[in-house]
């Protein structure tokens, strides 16, 4: 009953129809023995390929500017592991390829209007922080060739209690350290070697060491 009344009251100040969110939560828990809970304008394609036995909230939850009407999307032909109970903002996108594989550690959130385009990998540690219009794309699907081109890794990997700030893009072949802060409207690529750190820019480098944030 304490379950019920803490979601009507979550309904009721992000404006989700409480009914319509009981209902998929019940439909998706009889269907697939998943514990989800999702705004009416949430659509999930692939929903047997997302792994976890923890709670995913999608837009049931007050974000100042974020409007009923948002619509979220995730596509998932590849992966998608979640090892704690995670949120993710209305408006979001997430595109997995059949051959992909997204992993989320346990706390932290993703904000409203993010976009996820994965056809490799990527992973996020425990506790990492994702802002509002950020981008993570892990392939650039027109190849450009040169002399002396070097083949470079696909994947993204973010470490544990990381803070990426609004309009980040972080791009394939980007490892990001644990406790690291990224500055609003970067544009990041590369490997970053140094934990704690502020990384800001276009091209992203380190700033500042060993910061702490909360």
């Amino acid at each position: 009953m304490n379950n019920l009344v803490l979601l009507f009251k979550r309904c009721q100040i992000s404006q989700s129809n409480f009914i319509i969110v009981l209902f998929r939560a019940l439909l998706v828990k009889m269907l697939y023995n998943k514990f989800f809970i999702l705004h009416p304008k949430v659509r999930i394609r692939g929903i047997k390929n997302i792994e976890t036995a923890y709670r995913l909230n999608i837009g049931v939850m007050d974000v100042g500017f974020s409007h009923k009407s948002d619509k979220t999307y995730l596509n998932i032909r590849g992966k998608f592991v979640l090892n704690g109970d995670y949120y993710i903002g209305r408006g979001s996108r997430l595109d997995i390829g059949p051959n992909a594989i997204v992993k989320i550690g346990k706390g932290g959130f993703t904000n409203v209007q993010n976009t996820f385009i994965i056809t490799n990998k990527l992973e996020i540690g425990d506790n990492c922080v994702i802002s509002w219009n950020c981008q993570f794309l892990d392939n650039d699907f027109h190849e450009i060739q040169y002399e002396g081109k070097k083949e470079k890794r696909n994947e993204i990997i973010i470490g544990d209690n990381v803070w990426i700030g609004c309009g980040v893009s972080i791009y394939k072949g980007t490892v990001i350290p644990d406790g690291c802060v990224i500055a609003s409207n970067s544009v990041v690529r590369g490997v970053f070697t140094k934990p704690n750190s502020v990384i800001a820019g276009n091209p992203a480098k380190t700033i500042i060491n060993d910061v702490t944030w909360s």
